[in-house]
């Protein structure tokens, strides 16, 4: 019997419905079930869902059409028309989606409900009628309830068949079996039972084979031993080719990996290491030297970096683990190696890098704290060992960062200063080693953030102009860097959005065109280098707002929407980044600020709630986070300027107020006291209004933002005379010295 006679009034055996966020798993599901084989002694089994077929083939998953449609399209409607069953994957990014939510209902609305299977791979069924948690609902709207007699959804829930992935319940495999054993209709138990018997069957075969093997293995190291003697003459000449082999693999990933990385020429580097991978595996496992496995788990490392670079997160976690087996296992074998530790505490702070840029900070946290531990350990056997020094402070500044992330401020000021200590150790040993001065840049920089989150924005000033003074030096000193480039494009940024908070607008937008610049260059050198890419994706929202600020609307949007383009691309090449997803809510935010500044409420309106969309969910893993938070904060603003409902506008600045209460460190932070400011007003609290504009006077703050929401007001606040002659001293001092008051920041 052909598959054609199995299905006779369908195409498709399934269709996949999906975000377009949970694509690995889609990718996952549609290899899994087309390339299933479906037992023997199934196939041709009459059943409710018709004849077992042989294979679960074809099966439709398309996304090309929703990017630009405003409906499903007329591909997608067909596809659905012509598919025996619907598969749903479920997680919080599909319930929150609108064409996953439209794909169910036109599905049921073809009669066709007990067709619909679920894939649980994220998030929790009915969360959402549970108290706080609606965000962890994975379960599409259209999926819990019935269908009325009038084609639209009833008020009667219906409870959705699914197989769940997560781990801790049915796994993947047993997940993948439930969901095939669902759209065949046999039991689950049945087609477990005949894979374990297919199972079974192969290991024997396989069994069998490896007898055969060792027998002919045997003979031929019978005859080895014949050859031997001959062997043992051409040993020594092997290990010297071996040796000369050794040190040319060392050259390439070292010195030449560095010079490459230093014109960032990720393409050449990752065929450099692509060939030393090579070399390692043509090497024979049983005989490795420690010398070898070092340089394989350094190339290793090396291909992590690059992978990283390259915005290929999952395969370059893949690398640093891999690195990290062979470096933890030469690190055990000499614990009194300092050179060993240090290169295994290495790799684990790069895990926990990775970890970190894909949102999982208890994981970077774990990770961070493993190489600081190990690095700790090592210093105690060379305290003056400067290269463990410069581990531990670069250690220390990334533990920092999580911390930070986290809410706990008094712990990240405490690992920033300790980087700073040790940064300035490393610089007074050798101030000509560019990138110990550069982290003496990095940790000014950290303490400008510190200071920024306590209300202090003239140290804040004063510690970015520091880090641009260092920065800007290190890369006069070497042009060519494209590193020490990003630093200054960084800093540069920084310190522009920083005095435009202080009402020095030109600057800012000077600054941040500078640092948009740069970054274009340094696209030009390396296209695929998608660090450069966030950075100028980022700069460009940045450098819209204080456009749109200052009345330069259309040259605003067009910063925005090449900011937008680039983010689009980022995020379908790795979802899994979450901060890649944070820059794109925040260009959407910006987006949605300039369709009300043109009149635009409906545009502004949908703009906002995609925002929220992608914030939501990443706010409820990090809510300690600053920037989730301001920009939370922000979108929320928005979306109540943006509403036609007044009652429903004025229920979300209380949101607002009620969020802003709840915040236990930073609360002097002059960018959410101007939120705080913006909501009260907006309700209609003057009074209550009145003393945090006092605190940003204080402060010397002045964001053009803040400038409109208090003359929109009629509240005068005029130019904090004080302040802004301390800031023209900071600007005009001589700002290589360290900021005066850095050595002894408090954490507020």
């Amino acid at each position: 019997m052909t598959q054609a006679s199995v299905m006779p009034a369908f195409r498709y055996y399934a269709f996949i419905s999906y975000s377009h966020r949970d694509k690995a798993w889609a990718d996952w599901l549609h290899k899994a079930l087309e390339t299933y084989a479906i037992p023997k002694r199934l196939v041709g089994q009459s059943t409710a869902a018709g004849v077992i077929p042989k294979r679960l083939t074809p099966i439709f998953r398309d996304r090309d059409e929703l990017a630009s449609a405003n409906d499903l399209g007329r591909k997608v409607n067909e596809a659905l028309a012509q598919s025996a069953n619907l598969i749903v994957i479920c997680s919080p990014r599909s319930a929150a989606s609108r064409w996953v939510d439209e794909e169910v209902l036109a599905f049921k609305r073809l009669g066709r409900s007990e067709r619909i299977f679920c894939l649980i791979v994220d998030g929790e069924p009915n969360a959402s009628e549970l108290p706080g948690r609606a965000a962890e609902e994975c379960f599409a709207h259209a999926l819990r309830y019935q269908l009325g007699a009038d084609g639209a959804l009833s008020s009667e829930r219906t409870e959705p068949i699914a197989a769940d992935a997560r781990p801790g319940k049915d796994g993947k495999t047993n997940a993948k079996l439930k969901l095939i054993a669902g759209l065949l209709d046999v039991g689950f138990d049945q087609l477990k039972q005949r894979e374990l018997q297919r199972r079974t069957r192969r290991m024997t075969a396989i069994a069998a084979l490896a007898v055969a093997v060792m027998a002919v293995t045997t003979t031929l190291a019978i005859a080895a031993l014949f050859a031997r003697h001959a062997a043992v003459v051409a040993r020594h000449a092997a290990e010297r080719r071996q040796k000369q082999a050794e040190d040319l693999v060392g050259f390439m990933l070292g010195d030449l990996n560095d010079k490459l990385a230093q014109v960032s020429r990720l393409d050449i580097m990752e065929a450099v290491d692509d060939k030393a991978m090579s070399y390692f595996e043509s090497l024979p496992t049983a005989d490795v030297t420690d010398e070898a496995l070092a340089q394989r788990a350094k190339a290793l490392e090396k291909i992590g970096t690059v992978r990283m670079g390259q915005g290929k997160l999952a395969e370059a976690l893949a690398s640093f683990r891999a690195s990290a087996q062979l470096s933890s296992r030469l690190a055990n074998d000499m614990p009194a190696d300092v050179a060993r530790q240090t290169a295994y505490a290495r790799t684990m702070s790069f895990i926990g890098l990775t970890d970190w840029n894909q949102g999982d900070l208890d994981a970077a946290q774990k990770n961070f704290e493993i190489a600081r531990s190990v690095l700790k350990r090592a210093q105690a056997d060379a305290a003056n060992d400067l290269s463990t020094k410069f581990e531990l402070q670069t250690v220390n500044n990334n533990l920092g960062h999580v911390l930070e992330a986290r809410g706990q401020t008094d712990a990240a000021a405490a690992a920033y200063q300790n980087t700073l200590a040790l940064a300035r150790e490393l610089v007074a040993a050798n101030p000509n080693k560019s990138d110990w001065v550069s982290a003496l840049g990095d940790a000014h920089n950290n303490l400008g953030k510190l200071a920024l989150q306590r209300g202090d924005l003239a140290q804040a000033v004063a510690e970015y102009r520091a880090d641009d003074a260092i920065e800007t030096r290190l890369s006069a000193r070497d042009p060519r860097d494209t590193n020490q480039r990003v630093n200054v494009l960084r800093v540069r940024a920084i310190l522009g959005r920083t005095l435009s908070m202080t009402g020095d607008i030109e600057t800012g937008i000077r600054d941040l065109q500078q640092a948009i610049n740069i970054a274009r260059q340094l696209i030009h050198i390396d296209p695929k280098q998608t660090d450069f890419q966030d950075k100028l994706a980022i700069y460009l929202t940045q450098l819209s707002r204080l456009k749109r600020l200052n009345g330069e609307l259309a040259e605003a949007q067009a910063l925005t929407a090449e900011s937008l383009t680039i983010l689009a691309t980022l995020t379908r090449q790795d979802p899994a980044n979450a901060y890649w997803q944070q820059d794109d809510a925040a260009a959407r935010i910006e987006q949605a600020a300039q369709s009300l500044a043109s009149e635009h409420a409906d545009k502004a309106l949908s703009q906002v709630q995609a925002a929220l969309g992608i914030l939501e969910p990443l706010f409820v893993k990090q809510p300690g986070d600053r920037g989730l938070l301001l920009d939370m904060l922000t979108a929320k603003l928005l979306l109540a300027d943006a509403s036609s409902d007044a009652s429903a506008a004025q229920q979300l600045r209380d949101e607002i107020w009620t969020m802003t209460q709840s915040v236990k460190s930073g609360k002097d932070d002059p960018r959410l006291l101007s939120l705080q400011v913006e909501a009260l007003l907006d309700l209609g609290k003057r009074t209550e209004a009145k003393p945090l504009i006092k605190r940003l006077w204080n402060a010397g703050y002045r964001d053009p933002a803040l400038l409109v929401i208090l003359q929109r007001a009629r509240i005068d606040f005029p130019v904090n005379a004080p302040f802004a002659q301390r800031i023209a001293q900071i600007m005009q001092a001589d700002a290589s010295k360290p900021a005066r008051s850095s050595s002894a920041v408090r954490a507020e």
